[in-house]
């Protein structure tokens, strides 16, 4: 059985071990995947995941990412 649910800003910065406000400049710059319902976000872990394996979470400045 696959864990389908949405994530929320904890679960999410816990299973990426970064803080939530490199979450939240992740989702304002780099357009990681995440719904704001009112003012919480949620988030799909495949979506996620599938955003960290293309790359696009990379600091493209000095190849390290943020923390």
């Amino acid at each position: 059985m696959t864990d389908d649910r949405w994530l929320g800003m904890k679960e999410i910065t816990e299973h990426l071990g970064v803080s939530r406000e490199t979450v939240v400049k992740w989702i304002d710059n780099k357009q990681m995947p995440g719904h704001k319902l009112g003012k919480c976000w949620k988030f799909q872990k495949a979506e996620v995941d599938a955003w960290v394996k293309s790359g696009m979470g990379a600091d493209s400045e000095n190849g390290k990412e943020d923390a």
